[in-house]
């Protein structure tokens, strides 16, 4: 189940596993994936051992309107 969260707990747990993998005492391995998914949201899965999931919202996702009211038609850095 993935859990609706803002951008910066993401990059903290991504930082968190980055930090265990580097003191780990062998082989290890990490993937990020992330998903486009409706209403200007991401899905990132982080793959490390287990899955960690999150949703985040992404205002500048495609098809999300932004400030001024228009449609983005590329998606841009989520804050």
């Amino acid at each position: 189940m993935s859990a609706h969260v803002h951008n910066t707990d993401v990059k903290s747990r991504l930082s968190a596993l980055y930090d265990e993998l580097v003191t780990h005492d062998g082989f290890a391995e990490m993937r990020v994936e992330i998903r486009l998914l409706k209403r200007g949201q991401k899905e990132v899965i982080l793959h490390c051992g287990k899955q960690y999931r999150f949703v985040i919202d992404c205002p500048t996702a495609p098809g999300r309107e932004n400030k001024e009211g228009t449609m983005t038609s590329k998606g841009k850095p989520c804050p």
